[in-house]
This record gives C-alpha cells, sequence and structure tokens, in this order.
C-alpha cells in the first residue's frame, strides 16, 4: 500500500505542475486510505505537503514573471490568516463526534472526510465542465486588468478556511476565482495561484504545531520530496500537453474518488 501511496504522491506534484490544482486534493485520501493516518491529523499533514511542493514550483514561475503579486497579497493575506485561525482554533472545536442519530454517530474524521469528498465532487465538476475562455478583444490581457478587491478579498476568505478544514491546497476554487474576478490570464492565475497555496499551506500548517500531535518529520519530508519530483516534472510536461486535455480527465479522476470515499464512509456509519 505504501508504493500506491508513493506513486500517489507522484500523481499529486504532477498534476500542481500541470494544472495549477486538483492534485492537493488526492493528498489526504492517499494518506488516509493508503498510509493509514488519521483523518484529522491528515489534514495537517497536507498542508506541509502541498504547501512545500506549491513552493517549489512557484519558482519557475517566479522566473517566467507568471505571479501576479499585487493579487497574490489582496487573495493571499486574508486567506492565510482565515487558514491559520481555523487550523489554530475551528479544527480543535469540532465536536467528536459532530453529530449522532439514534444508534448512528458521524465522528469528527468520518465528518470531515464527508466534506473533503464532497468538495472534491464540487472540483471535479469544475474541472470536466466545458470552460469557453474568451478570446479576441474580450480576452484577460496584461494591459488592462480590472480588479474586485472586496470579492476578491472575501474568496481568499471563504477558500482559506475551507481548505483549512480539509487541509487541501485549494487551487481548484483559487485559479477560478484569479481568473474570473482578477482576470488574469490561465499562466498567471497558475503561477499566482501556486504562491498563494504555499504561503497559506505552510503558515496554515504551523497552526497545528502548538497541539499534541506527533508529527512524523521523516515521512512529511519523504513525500514532500516525491511529490516535488512530480511537480518538477510536470512544470516540465506542461510546455507540451494541452491543459484542455489534462484537466477534464483529472476531473473525472477526482469525482470517482470523491464517489468512493462518501460511499466508503456512509458504509461505516451503518
Amino acid at each position: 500500500m505504501e508504493i500506491l501511496g508513493y506513486i500517489g504522491a507522484i500523481l499529486m506534484g504532477l498534476s500542481l505542475g500541470l494544472i495549477g490544482g486538483g492534485g492537493s486534493i488526492l493528498t489526504v485520501p492517499i494518506l488516509v486510505y493508503l498510509f493509514s493516518v488519521d483523518a484529522v491529523l491528515a489534514t495537517a499533514y497536507s498542508l506541509f505537503i502541498v504547501g512545500l511542493t506549491s513552493l517549489v514550483g512557484s519558482v519557475s514561475h517566479m522566473r517566467l514573471g507568471n505571479i501576479h503579486w499585487r493579487t497574490a497579497i489582496v487573495f493571499g493575506v486574508p486567506s492565510i490568516l482565515a487558514v491559520y485561525a481555523t487550523r489554530s482554533w475551528l479544527v480543535p472545536a469540532i465536536p467528536d463526534p459532530i453529530v449522532t442519530f439514534g444508534s448512528t454517530m458521524v465522528s469528527k474524521p468520518i465528518g470531515i472526510l464527508m466534506l473533503f469528498a464532497l468538495i472534491m465532487v464540487a472540483a471535479a465538476y469544475s474541472m470536466i465542465r466545458n470552460q469557453k475562455v474568451p478570446k479576441g478583444p474580450d480576452a484577460p490581457s496584461e494591459i488592462a486588468l480590472t480588479f474586485n478587491y472586496p470579492l476578491i478579498f472575501v474568496e481568499g476568505i471563504v477558500v482559506g478556511t475551507i481548505t483549512g478544514i480539509v487541509g487541501a491546497g485549494g487551487g481548484f476554487l483559487i485559479i477560478p476565482a484569479l481568473v474570473l474576478l482578477a482576470k488574469l490570464p490561465m499562466k498567471q492565475a497558475v503561477g499566482t495561484s501556486l504562491i498563494i497555496i504555499a504561503a497559506k499551506s505552510l503558515i496554515g500548517f504551523t497552526g497545528d504545531l502548538k497541539g499534541g500531535e506527533v508529527i512524523d518529520w521523516k515521512f512529511l519530508l519523504v513525500f514532500s520530496a516525491i511529490a516535488i519530483g512530480g511537480i518538477i516534472a510536470g512544470s516540465i510536461l506542461s510546455k507540451r500537453i494541452p491543459n484542455e486535455k489534462l484537466k477534464p480527465a483529472f476531473g473525472w479522476f477526482v469525482l470517482i474518488m470523491g464517489i468512493y470515499i462518501i460511499g466508503r464512509e456512509i458504509s461505516h456509519l451503518s
């Protein structure tokens, strides 16, 4: 199972390198089902792995000028604050069990995995659907970028809170926001997304260091190193493989995974 887990780490990195998101949403299922990590602790591990991997992946985008720093700050600051607060106070405050229906009990780990699976399904839909990118005079350009700062700020808070709970990087939520609200071209949206993911994930992870969890640093660094290899390979392949073909295919994979997790966790309730 561990071999499958490390293969999953490569796939996670590949996805981040190829499409700037999506891959990180696989990290928690990989940690829980293939490495038997507790669901709550897996969300913390995921933040570290995704953050470090995204940080390395953002370096090439920095060199190419694909990071729009003003947008990264407006979106990133509230997102970072939200994910840190979520990991420090909200996640520890979630009761265990979350709710009880007669003899059926929804534990905290099951509740988090169910929420994670629902977000996977939503993310899969956003990747599968046919998105028409404006061309010609209506296409986003570097010449005239318009910013809806209030919406970008609010989106940052929402994404930070959600990803703080489930431990995902949130690229599947960040990229659409950057394209639609900040009007960034896709390449800049990917680069800007990676630097935002890196900052909020790594800072969010520090919110877990206050607790009594025992962190397996050796495992974290090995898993992260493999994922980093994947994101480097993905960045290279992204220059040769069309994004519009990869995204729907990965979306179907995420959808199947999300449905599988929902089915598995529901069976644990009966």
